[in-house]
């Protein structure tokens, strides 16, 4: 199987963790070993301890997993949502972009960790060592993070709403850029000079005094670069389904529709050569399937299941796409430019740098949905869900966004102009923009 290192793609080069181990491609195996049998899942590490294991997207929601040796393990995108973490060891592990809402991680060793726009919403992480761990772009509301170790971690940019930091270690952490830190707890945490405010500033005695929070002035720290441990992901893995008894089929026959399955470059030389070829697969199963680069312009695909389904760089260009199925789909920068999307379900999907400009996407689950960097220009959102959506550095420019839930969303960076329609139905102001770190184009 070809790999392919995606470590760019989490802000910093890999350079110094790992370097010499072998990464394991996912084995389904040895995730059910983990789901099952801790004592022999930790006697496994222990035998091959050089061993990296790569459990990228593996769905670990509300599993028990207390005490589990998870060192180093990859972790990106994983779903550990509800999960019991307690007295675990998950130090040097990669957990970016990774989803850890409400789980229990009393007393876990995540020193050293990459947890880069991880959710760990409403986490119970009392105790918890993160020392030198990077949290940039975290999502941190509602955690509990009461003794824990943050010295010298990073939490720039990280989302701090009523976080609980009580009697916690903030030495040399750096906060720049980190949002509501005010209604954050910081009752008897020790926070020193090396500690950066999210104003750029360090912290200072007087600062601490006024948060209930301790001084320490004798900790320093260099700020180092925090990097991220190395990433070895297959470069594709194409699982097979068999066809849906729910099929309809214009032009492109049971035939080409088997090609798409099993061999997309063969699949879109096909639709070249006959581009008046329609294509009608509604309530399609393409579950786990990879149709990464798939040309499936203005095909008929409502109600399918693309659940799990990597569709990077796939063109969906007026698809027919209502009430599909996209949970946990992998969609960078595909194309979804005037698709109907109405009511489809976006959960948790990837949707980095995709373009859906002018798409309809009413009535749309985008729930914890990552469209950092999307092209939402005039695309409509009307009663669309995008709750703890990462909308970062996206171009929301004349998107209607009339009756949608934009609780806990991240806007920072985004692009609306006065054409965008606010879910009150209002016109959207600079006022609103700079409100959610957004800016107004003219």
């Amino acid at each position: 199987m070809k790999f392919t290192r995606i470590a760019t793609i989490l802000m910093l080069p890999a350079m110094l963790m790992f370097l010499s181990a072998e990464a394991t491609a996912f084995n389904p195996e040895s995730l059910k070993l983990l789901k099952t049998d801790i004592p022999g899942w930790n006697t496994m590490r222990s035998s091959s301890p050089e061993r990296v294991m790569d459990l990228y997207k593996a769905d670990l929601e509300d599993a028990e997993l207390n005490r589990a040796n998870l060192s180093g393990t990859i972790l990106v995108r994983a779903d550990l949502s509800g999960a019991r973490l307690d007295e675990a060891n998950l130090s040097g592990s990669n957990l970016a972009m990774s989803f850890i809402q409400k789980a229990d991680l009393k007393g876990a060793d995540l020193a050293g960790s990459w947890l880069n726009k991880a959710n760990l919403k409403s986490s119970y992480m009392v105790e918890a060592s993160l020392r030198r761990s990077s949290l940039a772009g975290a999502n941190l509301r509602w955690a509990r993070l009461r003794e824990a170790d943050l010295m010298d971690a990073n939490l720039t940019n990280a989302i701090l709403f009523e976080t609980d930091f009580t009697n916690a270690n903030l030495r040399g952490a750096n906060l720049q850029g980190a949002t509501f830190l005010p209604n954050a707890i910081l009752q008897g945490a020790t926070l020193s000079e090396g500690t950066i405010l999210p104003s750029g500033e360090p912290a200072d005695r007087g600062w601490c005094m006024r948060r209930g929070a301790r001084f320490d002035q004798n900790h320093t720290t260099s700020h180092n670069s925090i990097q991220a441990p190395p990433v070895e992901l297959p470069e594709e893995t194409t699982v097979l389904t068999a066809p849906s008894a729910e099929t309809g089929v214009s032009s492109a026959g049971k035939r080409e529709q088997e090609l798409l399955r099993n061999d997309v470059a063969a699949w879109n030389r096909l639709r070249s050569s006959r581009p008046e070829m329609t294509v009608t697969m509604k309530k399609e199963t393409l579950e786990k399937t990879s149709l990464r680069g798939a040309d499936l312009k203005k095909a008929v695909l409502s109600g399918s299941n693309f659940a799990g389904a990597m569709l990077d760089t796939a063109d969906l260009t007026g698809a027919d796409l209502r009430n599909a199925d996209f949970r946990k789909a992998d969609m960078k920068r595909t194309c979804l430019k005037e698709a109907n999307l109405q009511k489809a379900n976006f959960d948790r999907a990837f949707l980095k740098n995709a373009d859906l400009s002018g798409a309809n996407l009413s009535g749309a689950m985008l729930y914890g949905a990552t469209l950092s960097g999307a092209n939402l220009n005039g695309a409509t959102l009307e009663g669309a869900s995008l709750f703890d959506a990462d909308l970062s550095g996206a171009d929301l420019s004349g998107a209607n966004l009339k009756g949608a839930n934009i609780m806990d969303a991240d806007f920072s960076g985004a692009t609306f102009s006065p054409s965008t329609t606010l879910p009150s139905g209002k016109a959207a102001t600079r006022a609103w923009a700079v409100m959610n770190r957004a800016t107004l184009a003219p």
